[in-house]
């Protein structure tokens, strides 16, 4: 199978799958209006979520590193789409937490960054830091289109719409999946590319690489970079929208975010195969550290569009790093199961992070605490990469 056409189906799975992941915040404050609850209880269905996903990111990294990437992918595509349809059809708080928190974060986790990252490195591993940004990028293409798309729908059709148009999408990747992807776990590596790399098709097994410092700084960077993601995404429709944004334009910010997050994430990889991986991941978070700052000082309708375009842009920049610095730390033959466990970590935290931020407004009636926790955390992120070893 000609790796090109790995690297398109890889980047359509994050695609859609990186792009639906964000309709529950898209649709946080029609929702929890209609069901009358409080947004703690939706930022507590995220974090069930981001745990469950998190722990099948781990689960699909190891069963990549052994058995078929497209059963992997196919197997979390389907329930993707199954758990999308049922969300169309919540009645009941309880609801959100079965059919978002689990079925559909146990599918996108499975068909996630974890396994694609795996198939793309295979496929190109000399060049896997700008393969992986190009086919990470798909998650920001994905945000940009699908999030656009489904802010539209919203407007027009209301929030159920939503969740059934994205069962629709997940379902049309599965003949693409069969169709595409190599059923053989070891990619298509040619000898030119295997030469390239040489040792790193050996390497730690996840056990070893645990005990290494390399290995808990990068758990430490990855779980402060999940805390950020995803209480900004998760609150930043629902805060615009309370800070007097059209319900549309809000959305819009979302897809937008996607926009600038499309460069970030190939720049990443493109600079990491250049210099390493340290230098494009501290950059990420001094950006964030001023987008924090800026949002602190001044939540107009234009600092609101900065900060979402400059936090944007760095959303996905760390995502194409973790297989460089994972590669370069403990090699080839376990890439799998230690970069699935960093971002089941990663996730893990996201959620911490979401809930956080729905439990400060409904205590304090507002986001400015979460921010300067948010800032704090940026900073601690940015010492972090400063302390990580390149080799």
């Amino acid at each position: 199978m000609n790796r090109f056409v790995i690297l398109a189906v890889g980047f359509l799975v994050l695609f859609v799958g990186g792009g639906a992941r964000f309709a529950i915040g898209l649709a946080l404050k029609p929702l929890a209006d209609e069901l009358a609850i409080g947004r703690a209880s939706l930022g507590a269905a995220v974090a069930a979520y981001l745990v469950v996903t998190s722990a099948s990111m781990f689960l699909a990294g190891r069963l990549a590193d052994q058995l078929s990437t497209r059963a992997v992918l196919a197997v979390g595509v389907v329930l993707s789409g199954i758990g999308m349809s049922l969300m169309g059809l919540v009645r009941e708080p309880w609801q959100m937490f079965a059919f978002y928190g689990v079925i559909f974060a146990l599918g996108n986790g499975v068909a996630s960054i974890t396994p694609v990252a795996l198939m793309v490195s295979r496929a190109f591993p000399s060049k896997a830091g700008l393969a992986n940004g190009i086919v990470s990028s798909g998650m920001s293409a994905g945000q940009l289109v699908i999030i656009g798309a489904f802010a539209a729908i919203l407007a027009h059709s209301g929030w159920r719409s939503v969740f059934f148009c994205g069962a629709l999408t997940h379902l049309a990747l599965l003949p693409l999946v069969f169709a595409a992807v190599p059923t053989a776990s070891a990619g298509t590596a040619t000898a030119s590319d295997a030469q390239v790399v040489g040792s790193a098709y050996s390497g730690l097994t996840l056990r070893v690489a645990a005990s290494t410092r390399q290995f808990w700084l990068l758990v430490a960077i990855y779980a402060l970079c999940g805390f950020d993601d995803f209480f900004v995404t998760t609150h930043v429709v629902a805060f615009a929208q309370d800070r007097g944004v059209d319900t549309l334009l809000a959305g819009d910010l979302l897809a937008l975010m996607g926009l600038v997050g499309f460069a970030g994430v190939i720049l990443a990889g493109a600079w990491s195969d250049r210099t390493g991986p340290v230098m494009p991941a501290a950059a990420t978070f001094l950006m964030r550290i001023a987008a924090f700052a800026l949002i602190m000082l001044d939540q107009s309708a234009l600092s609101i569009t900065v900060f979402a375009l400059l936090f944007g842009f760095t959303f996905l920049m760390t995502a194409p790093l973790l297989v460089v610095f994972a590669r370069q730390a403990f090699g080839m033959v376990n890439l799998g199961a230690i970069t699935g466990l960093i971002v089941m970590i990663h996730h893990m935290c996201g959620g911490i992070g979401a809930w956080i931020g729905a439990a400060i407004f409904d205590t304090r009636g507002g986001y400015d605490a979460a921010f300067a926790l948010m800032l704090g955390s940026s900073v601690l992120g940015c010492l972090l990469c400063a302390a990580l070893d390149r080799k």
